[in-house]
């Protein structure tokens, strides 16, 4: 498969919304996750970290819509680009928000998310 196929069948899957099953298809198990923050989520190292990552996400957020744009491939990498609508239930202030995902891709599988906001 190449980087292209990859990463538009990724792209696909998160555009029905099966953030999980993408995860669970592509991301390598040493995939290591970096955010845009400090804090205890800034880096998370390895596929079980991500997924416990991505369950706070959805727990701690209600998400009225989305949209993912791309992919945008060069190389080993591509991007993303997501827009959201969501209220995080620590605030209960609903907010936009516009990132960038870069994933890195060896062997097949993706071994690093980067996010930009």
């Amino acid at each position: 498969m190449t980087i292209t196929e990859l990463a538009n069948d990724f792209t696909h899957l998160l555009k029905q919304n099966d953030h999980k099953g993408a995860a669970e298809k592509y991301n390598a198990d040493n995939i290591v996750s970096y955010e845009a923050m400090e804090g205890p989520m800034a880096v998370c190292e390895g596929s079980d970290a991500v997924k416990q990552k991505s369950a706070w996400w959805t727990e701690n957020h209600d998400v009225h819509s989305g949209s993912v744009e791309g992919p945008f491939v060069n190389g080993d990498q591509f991007a993303l680009r997501f827009t959201m609508d969501v209220t995080p239930k620590s605030t209960g202030e609903r907010v936009k928000m516009d990132e960038v995902g870069v994933y890195t891709v060896k062997d097949g599988k993706i071994v690093e998310e980067r996010f930009y906001y």
